[in-house]
């Protein structure tokens, strides 16, 4: 489902995503990981870049999360692998929160 505010892609709504605990959510062909911490939401590939853990199955500590696979590591906000055997970063996006809505530009990966 797409909005109409500039081209961006609703994943949830924002009461959705609780602190400290992953959300999964499949749109427009991919799976997305969104994360709320004390700095702010956060949207991830799901998928972890090392193996098949699904990164909203895993646990959150601090801004990482641990896959649940391997317990590699990610910084959230960044994507960046933060802990062995994860070396490629994870696919991000900018979180938008616009009337309550978690959404996402699909085509403006960082």
């Amino acid at each position: 489902m797409t909005s109409e505010c500039d081209g961006l892609m609703r994943l949830c709504g924002a009461s959705e995503a609780t602190e400290d605990t992953p959300l999964r959510v499949e749109r427009g062909g991919k799976v997305y990981a969104i994360f709320r911490l004390a700095s702010g939401y956060f949207v991830t590939a799901d998928a972890c870049t090392h193996g098949p853990g699904s990164l909203s199955e895993g646990m959150v500590l601090g801004e990482e999360i641990e896959c649940p696979f391997h317990q590699g590591r990610y910084h959230i906000p960044s994507g960046n692998p933060t802990g062995p055997p994860c070396t490629v970063p994870i696919r991000c996006w900018t979180a938008h929160v616009i009337g309550g809505q978690i959404m996402i530009d699909p085509n403006e990966e960082r």
